[in-house]
C-alpha cells in the first residue's frame, strides 16, 4: 500500500481549487453488479407496491404523522405505542452497528434507497442517453451546441418526471394510498397546498439525484462516520490486496510475457480501471476511505481486468484487514457477541411488547371541572368521560 496519505486531506470530489470535481463513472458491469441489480430491483418493487398492498384492509406500510397513524406490516399503530418505536429503533441502531462491525458499509452499497435510485435508475438512464464514461466527459466538455441541449433537456425531463413519481410513492406512504388516489381523481386544483408539497419533494429529489449525488453519501450521511468507530481490522470490507497488489517493488504497467514476480512487481497493472467504475471517485488501492459505500464495482472491474492478462481474481475483494495481512479467516469477535447479546436482549424485549399490547385499549378520565353529584335516594353520582382506541 502506498505511503502517501495526501489522499485522506481531501476528498476525492473536491479539486485542489475547492471546486466540485465532477464523477463519471464507467459503467459497470460482473458478477457482483448482476447480483445488485437483482437485489435493488426487488427492494424498488417493494418500495413502490408497499403502500398500495393492503392487509385485513390496513395499508402494508404508512406514516402518517399528521394524523397519528400508523401501519406496520398491515398491523396498525398509535401514538400511545411509541414505547415500541423507541425500543425498535434502538434494536435498529444495534443492528446495524452489528452490521457494521461484521461487513462494514454493505448496507449502502446493497440496500440504500440513495445508492439503488443513483445507480440503478439515474445513472443506468444517464448511461443510456449520454454513453459511457467517455461520452460523458467529452459531452460536459464540448460547448452547448444542438446534441448537448437535446441531450440534457432529455435527460432532465426523465430525471424529473422520476422524481415526481418518487415523490407521490412517497405521499403514499405520509397520508395514504388511498387518499393520494383521491386526491388524484380529484384534481390538483382542489389539493393545491398536497401539489405544492409534491412539488417541492420533487424539486429535492430532482436536486439529490441530478446534482448533489454521491455527496450524500460522502457529506450528509451520518453513517459513512462510523466506520471509523465500527471499523476494526476484523471487519469484512471491498479491500484491495496490497501485499499482493504491490509486490516488493511497487506496482507496473502491464507488459505481455514479462515475470512479474520475478521482477519484483504486484499483480495490480496500475490500469485504474477500479478508479475509473468508482461512483463516488475514490481510489481503493488506499484502503478503507469515507467515501467507499461497498458497491462492488472495482471488484468486478479488476477481475475482468486480472482475467484479460491472465492472474488470479480477487485483488479487489470482500476482505478484512487481518485476512490481507496475516491471512486469518473470518472470526466472530467478542465485540460482535456483545453487540449480538444486547441485540437478542432487544428483541427479546420487543416481541413480549408486541405480545403483551392490546388491540384495544380504553382511557376513563373525570369530566374536568365537575365535582360529584349528590341526587336524590342518597345517591352520589359522578361524570366521566372515556375514549376507545
Amino acid at each position: 500500500m502506498a505511503n502517501d496519505e495526501r489522499f485522506r486531506d481531501s476528498i476525492g470530489t473536491i479539486n485542489e481549487e475547492g471546486k466540485r470535481a465532477w464523477v463519471f463513472p464507467k459503467k459497470p458491469s460482473g458478477k457482483f453488479y448482476k447480483y445488485r441489480k437483482w437485489v435493488s430491483y426487488g427492494l424498488l418493487l417493494f418500495l413502490i407496491a408497499a403502500p398500495f398492498v393492503k392487509i385485513n384492509g390496513n395499508q402494508f406500510l404508512m406514516f402518517n404523522v399528521l394524523e397519528r397513524r400508523f401501519n406496520i406490516f398491515g398491523y396498525p399503530f398509535w401514538p400511545q405505542d411509541f414505547h415500541l418505536f423507541v425500543i425498535s429503533m434502538i434494536t435498529g441502531v444495534i443492528f446495524i452497528a452489528l452490521f457494521t462491525v461484521a461487513f462494514g458499509r454493505i448496507f449502502c452499497g446493497w440496500m440504500c434507497p440513495q445508492t439503488i435510485f443513483m445507480e440503478m435508475v439515474f445513472r443506468r438512464i444517464e448511461y443510456w442517453i449520454d454513453g459511457d464514461r467517455g461520452a460523458q466527459m467529452r459531452l460536459d466538455r464540448q460547448p452547448w451546441n444542438a446534441q448537448k441541449i437535446r441531450k440534457r433537456l432529455i435527460k432532465w425531463s426523465i430525471f424529473f418526471l422520476i422524481s415526481f413519481l418518487i415523490a407521490n410513492v412517497f405521499l403514499a406512504y405520509l397520508i395514504g394510498s388511498d387518499t393520494l388516489i383521491r386526491y388524484i381523481i380529484d384534481g390538483p386544483l382542489q389539493h393545491v397546498s398536497t401539489l405544492i408539497s409534491l412539488l417541492i419533494f420533487t424539486g429535492v429529489f430532482y436536486f439529490v439525484f441530478a446534482w448533489f449525488r454521491e455527496q450524500v453519501c460522502i457529506i450528509a450521511c451520518p453513517y459513512g462516520r462510523l466506520q471509523g468507530v465500527l471499523l476494526d481490522n476484523k471487519s469484512i470490507v471491498v479491500a484491495y490486496d496490497h501485499k499482493r497488489g504491490e509486490g516488493d517493488k511497487g506496482r507496473k504497467k502491464f507488459r505481455k510475457g514479462e515475470d512479474r514476480q520475478a521482477l519484483g512487481h504486484g499483480d495490480c497493472i496500475d490500469c485504474f480501471q477500479c478508479v475509473h467504475v468508482c461512483p463516488t471517485g475514490i481510489d481503493i488501492r488506499n484502503g478503507t476511505q469515507l467515501e467507499c459505500v461497498n458497491c462492488t464495482a472495482c471488484i468486478d472491474e479488476c477481475d475482468t481486468i486480472m482475467e484479460k492478462v491472465n492472474l488470479p481474481k480477487g485483488l479487489i475483494r470482500y476482505a478484512s484487514e487481518d485476512n490481507i495481512e496475516k491471512k486469518t479467516k473470518f472470526s466472530f469477535t467478542p465485540r460482535m457477541k456483545g453487540y449480538s447479546s444486547v441485540l437478542v436482549v432487544l428483541i427479546g424485549i420487543l416481541i413480549g411488547m408486541l405480545f403483551l399490547r392490546n388491540d384495544l385499549e380504553a382511557t376513563v378520565l373525570r369530566l374536568p371541572g365537575q365535582m360529584y353529584e349528590r341526587k336524590e335516594g342518597n345517591i352520589i353520582s359522578n361524570v366521566y368521560t372515556f375514549k376507545l382506541i
